[in-house]
């Protein structure tokens, strides 16, 4: 597997010629770069006016390694080459590099470009990517690659720190300026001294929409990537997202692309792409699956669009005792939470467990709304809030076992879906029966979330280390000993004349959770899930969108004339095996044929676990469409008519011949349709900049390799 790594778009606030006169300085020798020990120039080329030049260097590099170790590898110095093609008329630079030593081992590559800022053409974009791939290595080729990854990610920033050496340099020399190429030949390409240095404009690097003044207020998914450009600026980065190791920059960058690739635009902001990262220590594929799945889950629920559409009941008005409260001491929205003095059995009894489920939904929506806002007002990234509980009046009455349940369901919901939100949790005045709801409730709780807790039994929240280190004295509510007055509610006990049957309450489960336009469906391995749509008028159109949410699918359209028999569910229940918590239908007989009683109208469609899927299709003719989504097996090995090992392994879990799809179907008119298009055309956003990124260099124990990469890093990072 290829290692790679992609830099974002870092900027000097300095002329493009600036800082290739800059760059220039690099050569022969660096004194910055000690073990980089001479260059010689292999080719040459400049164009007659002077507007491109290419020049192709063999770099020398010292090996910081014992002369005994050196003779028996055979190696006394590292060779790179490099090939600049410098163009001044679009004014670009892109750079090339490749390992010539050990070439039959290692393979690496980087590229690097500078170019102009696409708003400010007094400044100069650096990009960098490369890419590692070890060949042979005893067998841990691919434990190798991941750690010269981390050690060349952690190096990176050092290149931007040679050229601003050599900028300030320069300055020193009194020269501030370089003419830009002109066709003119009276037009010289020399350092001059101008009077005084131009004054850049004092726009941001790249013009920043924050998060909340994007196209669509959501949490987690936006229409279009508008905020911020598609190549991500290193200012944007500190100023939304906080201070990120180059390794981190990479796996959100490289996340993102994914993103952009597989759900054809709709990708979260990076403030919550960011979240999942850090909830699984930057862990790309762990990350990648767990957020998958809270994009499917906000989808089906329609949680983007919860703010909007979901009005409390006047009970949680009156008796939930929880509310926003201004904000601490690090510019967090602060949350207050009165847990002592709510009635958890009558707020489940009165509302059921989905509706408190739906309002700490739209509390934690309304949190991060708050932290686009705070990060805007303080200039600074806030991406969590902090709670505070009280928990004075807690007794036994709090762990009633169906309040309990709900509030457990609440934690793994919240937990999945809102990682890396809560900044602090502040619990006061907890009282004796405190550590029996600790030992319940902190297993659901993940690692690094239970660290965040601070416990203050008693009054101990008044005293030193209490409070006021973490919350303003002029904000701490009335009910704390503060002198702010709190809007939060008091709360009391349910009257038992708001409680509602089992039933009124199930009723209400399914208006208030289960309303969505969107079905669930398993396929099984010879069991697809086929969907029958009938089409009265020709040249209707039969549009879909589908999210895989597990496992890898062959989605399939067929046209009947004739009507399928009554669809047959669960084929896998007579074997004794269910397919719990999904919907299976088969409508396609086993003794039709294909050509003859149905036809395929569509190619087969292979989609893989985790994309969104859109598309549609012109009908020809009236009659039966059947949409099937079928369990995708993989190819046999192509050189031997033996069962591959993973297949054999396969068939022996059934869970592993099960897939999950997410589903939505529509059929319009025609002239609906072009309607559709028109407008999609209008507004459809553009597609993201170059979604494939080539990466990644190295680092090595290993005296045979580790000679190259110790050698290869502090060169090429500075290109």
């Amino acid at each position: 597997m290829v290692q790679k790594y992609q830099s974002p778009v870092r900027v000097y606030k300095h002329p493009f010629e600036l800082v290739m006169a800059a760059y220039e300085r690099r050569f022969p020798t660096c004194h910055l770069i000690p073990m980089f020990v001479a260059s010689d120039v292999i080719s040459e080329e400049k164009s007659d006016d002077n507007s491109t030049h290419k020049i192709e260097r063999r770099c020398k590099l010292d090996v910081d390694a014992p002369r005994l170790l050196k003779r028996i590898a055979g190696v006394d110095y590292v060779y790179f080459i490099q090939k600049n093609s410098l163009n001044r008329r679009e004014r670009t630079l892109h750079i090339e590099s490749h390992n010539e030593t050990f070439s039959n081992r290692v393979i690496i590559h980087e590229l690097c470009c500078y170019s102009v800022h696409p708003e400010n053409e007094d400044w100069t974009c650096f990009e960098q990517s490369a890419s590692l791939d070890i060949k042979s290595f005893f067998g841990f080729e691919s434990t190798v690659e991941k750690i010269a990854m981390k050690q060349y990610a952690n190096s990176i920033k050092k290149g931007k720190e040679i050229i601003e050496y050599y900028l300030r340099e320069l300055e020193e020399e009194g020269i501030t300026h370089v003419p830009r190429w002109s066709a003119s030949p009276a037009s010289p390409v020399k350092a001059v001294l101008p009077v005084s240095r131009p004054v850049p404009p004092t726009t941001p690097a790249i013009t920043i929409v924050p998060p909340a003044e994007s196209s669509k207020e959501t949490l987690g998914v936006k229409e279009s990537s508008s905020s911020p450009v598609d190549k991500l600026d290193a200012d944007y980065i500190n100023r939304y997202l906080g201070d990120l190791t180059p390794f981190q920059e990479s796996c959100l960058i490289r996340l993102r692309s994914w993103l952009q690739e597989t759900h054809k635009g709709k990708i979260p902001k990076d403030q919550h792409i960011l979240r999942f990262l850090r909830a699984r220590d930057f862990n790309m594929d762990k990350a990648r699956e767990i957020l998958c799945q809270s994009l499917t889950w906000r989808k089906q629920h329609q949680v983007d669009y919860l703010l909007d559409t979901w009005t409390s009941p006047q009970v949680l008005h009156d008796y939930y005792t929880g509310g926003w409260h201004h904000h601490d001491r690090d510019g967090r929205p602060l949350y207050i939470l009165r847990l002592g003095q709510m009635d958890t059995k009558g707020l489940v009894r009165a509302l059921g467990e989905e509706s408190l489920l739906r309002h700490v939904l739209s509390i934690n929506e309304e949190g991060l709304r708050r932290c686009e806002e705070n990060t805007k007002v303080f200039g600074r990234p806030i991406s969590c809030w902090t709670c505070l509980v009280d928990l004075e009046g807690l007794n036994m009455r709090h762990l009633w076992r169906p309040g309990v349940k709900a509030l457990l369901r609440i934690i793994e919901v919240v937990e999945a879906n809102y990682p890396e939100t809560l900044g602090r949790l502040l619990i006061l005045r907890a009282p004796r029966v405190f550590p029996v709801l600790w030992t319940l409730v902190s297993p659901f709780i993940d690692e690094n979330t239970r660290k965040k807790f601070l416990i203050y039994a008693g009054n101990d929240y008044q005293g030193p280390g209490g409070l006021v280190d973490y919350i303003d004295k002029e904000i701490i509510p009335d009910f704390l000993g503060g002198e702010c007055m709190c809007e939060v509610p008091e709360g009391g006990l349910v009257p038992k004349s708001l409680y509602r049957t089992p039933e009124e309450l199930e009723n209400d489960d399914i208006r208030l959770w289960t309303e969505t336009i969107y079905q669930s469906a398993s396929v099984f391995k010879g069991a697809p899930h086929e969907l029958l749509i009938e089409i009265i008028d020709a040249s209707s159109v039969i549009t879909w969108d589908f999210d895989v949410c597990k496992g890898d699918v062959v989605f399939n359209i067929y046209h009947s004339k004739r009507a399928p028999q009554p669809p047959k569910k669960d084929p896998l229940a007579a074997h004794g095996i269910t397919s719990p918590g999904g919907n299976n239908v088969q409508l396609i007989d086993k003794s039709w044929q294909l050509g003859q009683d149905y036809s395929m109208v569509e190619s087969p469609l292979t989609c893989k676990e985790g994309e969104s899927v859109q598309g549609s299709h012109v009908t020809r003719w009236p009659g039966f469409y059947i949409l099937q989504w079928k369990f995708h097996s993989m190819p046999a090995c192509a050189t031997t008519n033996l069962p591959r090992v993973d297949d054999v392994l396969a068939t022996l879990q059934v869970s592993s011949h099960k897939c999950k799809v997410m589903y939505y179907t529509e059929v319009l008119g025609s002239e609906d349709f072009s309607l559709v298009l028109a407008f999609s055309a209008l507004s459809k956003p553009s597609l993201s900049l170059s979604v494939f990124y080539i990466c990644i260099h190295t680092y090595l124990s290993l005296f045979l390799l580790s000679v190259l990469f110790s050698s290869w890093f502090p060169f090429c990072f500075s290109l």
